[in-house]
């Protein structure tokens, strides 16, 4: 019976109709059949840290949505026009076509406030998300072979995001805008030798010249979005291509992926997060005011807003800015203004470029050379945990720094009090960080340790019939002790003997006692991971007892 109705289903008709034929028509071409059967059930872990990756990705589309939107109504030009709007205290005001075509988006048109202020949100949630996605990556070792180059795309995601987010709201030709772009032409001004020129070709002449605001509009919305689109895109395909990693546990290894199939479980909770993700950012850009450009005035070279701040993201090159001492040298009639050219160029030159060749230099530094599908737990490896918590310190100190004014006013507190102390704290404060976070990690592993042979505490105190008294322990079950005990502990590298098997002088290669002390330090220190002696020898103790 079986064997009959499989010959019939083998051999049952395929409906012959229009959709068919369609659909048979483009899978001949474009292979789409073959394509969706293989990707649709690809596997995803789930984990709630993944989710950061998508916020990223939903406000990014978000901006793209709003901000077309609002290409139609700006008008990316500095003629000077007399506004004449609905907004009663600006009216008669000479002002740019930029500033006025804003205000009108503001007030004269249907939901053009709503739809600007989603996209300034939008803007800041993706920038956010983008730092916050990266530490996740960075401190679970997500970097590791073979993804370094993607993490690589993802760094220069997050830095054409911030510039993109800077041009973004220096478009609206407002006084808070005008002095960002004062400052930016400042730091270009401070280059040695070809400053003055680029300063010219970017601005089309003097500050503030009439060239800018078209020129960063083109930029906005043309230049970089096209590239951050190629980006996200080879980004998301080389996440789909190496397979996504995951949290080590039962039946998890670095060969396989243990999870939920991309349809429908994960298209459908995907798709649920980005509704809720536009909901959010629709109620911010609602009922949160953020740029508010009428209060500010179009831009006038002989002003400056007291108290202006930049857009969070760029608020630690504001403070580097800030800190720095007022240094200078004449070289031969020029000027060199270290004043400027550190803090704005080498401090985050520096930081960043850090950030983008780490996966680079841990691998050197450890030797490891294999592929890592299954992820770091955070305090399992004490020295990377710390050096993140030390650039994440010296990021927020420079962050403070930029609001010392504020801070100052609102306090009633001394600014060059302030601004000594975040000098002070650039250096001290990442070292500190350092040093807690990895004595954190490293008593989180003792801990682990601890709970792998004793089991888990229960708060159940017993009283030993000669009068002593004890916290009963309740043993960790099995998957419990595999996820704690899962992580590998390297050694680290040694030198090879002074001489061969031949009896001949080895010849080091250049860095390598560099990288032998370099490893040392990194692997220094290692909490032993419980051996299967001492658990069986403490557990039959404990059945013993």
């Amino acid at each position: 019976m079986a064997s009959t109705h499989g010959t019939k289903a083998a051999e049952a008709p395929v409906p012959d109709n229009a959709a068919t034929k369609t659909a048979d028509y483009f899978d001949e071409r474009l292979g789409i059949y073959g394509a969706a059967k293989k990707n649709l059930r690809k596997v995803f872990p789930d984990h709630w840290s993944f989710m950061l990756g998508e916020i990223a990705l939903y406000s990014f589309i978000i901006i793209l949505l709003t901000g077309v939107w609002l290409t139609l109504f700006f008008k990316p030009s500095m003629n000077e026009v007399v506004y004449d709007g609905s907004y009663v205290p600006l009216q008669g005001i000479h002002m740019s076509e930029a500033y006025a075509s804003t205000l009108d988006i503001s007030f004269d048109i249907r939901g053009g406030l709503a739809i600007r202020q989603i996209h300034h949100w939008a803007a800041l949630i993706f920038v956010a998300s983008l730092f916050v996605h990266m530490f996740r990556i960075f401190f679970t070792g997500a970097f590791r072979k073979p993804r370094e180059m993607n993490w690589l795309f993802g760094f220069i995601l997050l830095v054409l995001a911030m510039v993109n987010g800077f041009t973004g709201y220096s478009l609206p030709d407002d006084l808070l805008s005008g002095t960002g772009l004062r400052i930016a032409e400042g730091v270009v001004l401070a280059i040695p030798l070809v400053g003055t020129y680029l300063q010219f070709f970017l601005f089309g002449g003097e500050f503030p010249g009439h060239d800018i605001v078209p020129r960063l509009f083109t930029i906005h919305v043309l230049l970089v979005p096209a590239i951050m689109v190629g980006l996200l895109t080879v980004h998301l395909i080389l996440v789909f291509y190496h397979k996504h990693t995951q949290f080590p546990g039962a039946g998890k290894t670095e060969k396989n992926v243990v999870g939920l199939p991309l349809l429908p479980v994960y298209t459908a909770k995907a798709g649920g997060f980005f509704f809720i993700v536009f909901g959010i950012t629709a109620l911010l850009g609602g009922l949160v005011q953020i740029n508010p450009i009428w209060s500010y005035g179009p831009y006038n070279p002989g002003q400056i807003t007291a108290g202006s701040q930049p857009d969070w993201y760029i608020g630690f090159l504001e403070g580097s800015l800030r800190i720095m001492p007022n240094w200078e040298t004449n070289l031969w009639g020029h000027t060199i203004s270290w004043n400027v050219l550190i803090p704005s160029l080498v401090v985050p030159g520096v930081m960043f470029t850090f950030i983008a060749a780490y996966p680079w230099l841990e691998a050197w530094v450890t030797g490891d050379k294999r592929e890592h599908h299954l992820l770091d737990r955070p305090r399992n490896v004490p020295v990377r945990t710390g050096l993140g918590a030390a650039w994440i310190a010296m990021y927020l100190v420079l962050w403070i720094g930029g609001g010392n004014d504020i801070i100052a006013t609102h306090f009633h507190l001394s600014i060059n009090a302030i601004t000594w102390t975040m000098r002070v704290l650039f250096f001290v404060a990442p070292v500190v960080a350092f040093v807690v976070a990895r004595r954190i990690a490293m008593a989180l592993q003792r801990r682990d340790r601890d709970k792998v042979l004793h089991g888990r505490e229960t708060g159940i105190i017993k009283k030993l019939p000669h009068g002593e008294f004890i916290e009963v322990h309740e043993p960790l079950d099995a998957e419990k002790r595999h996820f704690l005990t899962a992580h590998e502990q390297p050694a680290p590298a040694e030198l090879p003997p002074a001489v061969d098997e031949n009896g001949v002088a080895r010849k080091l290669k250049p860095g390598e006692k560099l990288r032998v002390r370099l490893s040392r330090w990194y692997f220094a220190e290692q909490i032993e991971k419980p051996t299967a002696e001492e658990y069986e020898e403490i557990t039959s103790g404990h059945g013993h007892h």
